[in-house]
């Protein structure tokens, strides 16, 4: 498990990350995501121990990062963005040295690196330079370093960047065969990719934390409009004519001319009440009552990409001035919440004390009341 507690980093007077809060349980697979510069990189880079927060406190499976780096580093296989070689070795001398700097026993590390490099499907190209591979097997050559050794947690940051469709499917079923198997976190671009692969979501914009939840809640939380996209054969040009001053119509947009006289439409309707079997029988009935061939018609489903643009769009940009004042008054609360908690423990225990001794008191009475009743049967 881990568990990332009011974790902030700054550069000077910047942040790159604002009080971050966040858990992943274990064999769960996570997409963090967020704008160039929202500060995933960093705070993966935290997690691993490459950097260190300015404040804050992770934890990764009961080990404190900041206090035994080296332990928690033992448990984690990074594959950084941009996948960093070493273009003078092989591919198993690649994941042999990735093995070393792990510190895998020598006599396991032949298995720990024929096992990765299977894994990965490096198999047959094992004894080419990595200057000399494809991009897609580049990243496989990154994802087999972050492999070896069988960590417990993955943190792949854009492990499918810059790759042709043939190769995001392949590396895409790879990191779902991890699942139960390691706890992932993944960055990504990609948010049809995020929704297919990971069980939950974590959106961070302008280094804070504005979103945790399952890809399924989050689209569902932008189903607001009623979108339908429909395919029409309008010999007569009619059709919007027709249906420009229907009632549950708010707007008629043509996405799409065809040269046999078919077109396709976007229509949004006014409100989110409207009955989708009921709009679509309404539809149908009135293109068949003005010569329009209705060809097809779909509703257009909220996606994660609608949820991450709604959560993100025209959030207020802070100065260094106004993020520094935040910062003080957050800090200020969290030191009044603390001395409020001592206090509360303070008077607990001196309550508590005051119990012990009273019940002291009251064992001791009850004893002289026994020994008395015993001196006067004699």
């Amino acid at each position: 498990m881990i568990e990332v507690k009011n974790v902030s980093k700054k550069y000077g007077d910047f942040y790159a990350v604002r009080n971050v809060n966040f858990n992943v349980q274990d064999g769960e697979i996570v997409g963090f995501l967020g704008r160039n510069g929202a500060g995933k990189t960093t705070t993966m880079n935290m997690i691993t121990g490459f950097i260190e927060p300015s404040r804050g406190q992770i934890i990764v499976n009961g080990v404190d990062v900041d206090s035994k780096p080296k332990k928690v580093k033992k448990m984690i296989g990074y594959m950084p963005e941009g996948t960093p070689l070493y273009t003078d070795l092989t591919v198993k001398e690649f994941v042999s040295y990735m093995a070393d700097l792990k510190c895998i026993p020598h006599k396991n590390k032949k298995e720990a690196v024929e096992k990765a490099i299977m894994q990965t499907g490096l198999d047959k190209v094992r004894n080419r330079l990595t200057r000399n591979l494809s991009r897609g097997f580049k990243q496989r050559v990154s994802l087999a370093g972050a492999l070896v050794g069988d960590p417990e947690i993955l943190i792949l940051d854009e492990p499918t960047v810059g790759l042709d469709p043939k190769q995001v499917k392949e590396i895409r079923e790879l990191i779902k065969s991890f699942k139960d198997k390691h706890t992932v976190i993944l960055s990504s671009h990609i948010l049809t990719e995020v929704s297919q692969i990971c069980e939950k979501v974590i959106i961070i914009d302008k280094g804070e934390i504005i979103a945790v939840d399952t890809p399924e809640n989050l689209e569902k939380s932008v189903e607001t409009k009623q979108v339908y996209i429909v395919t029409i054969e309008d010999t007569e040009n009619s059709f919007e004519e027709v249906f420009k001053d229907y009632d549950q119509i708010k707007e008629l947009k043509k996405i799409k001319e065809n040269e046999d006289k078919t077109y396709v439409y976007q229509i949004e309707l006014k409100e989110n009440l409207v009955d989708d079997k009921e709009f679509r029988k309404n539809f149908a009935i009135k293109c068949a009552e003005n010569n329009i061939l209705n060809l097809g018609i779909s509703k257009e489903e909220a996606n994660l990409e609608d949820a991450f643009i709604k959560l993100i769009e025209n959030r207020q940009d802070y100065t260094n001035e106004e993020i520094n004042k935040i910062q003080y008054e957050r800090e200020l609360d969290e030191l009044r919440q603390q001395k409020q908690e001592k206090q509360e423990r303070k008077e607990f225990l001196k309550e508590k004390k005051e119990e012990e001794k009273e019940a002291k008191k009251l064992e001791k009475l009850e004893k002289n009341n026994k020994d008395d009743n015993e001196g006067g049967e004699e």
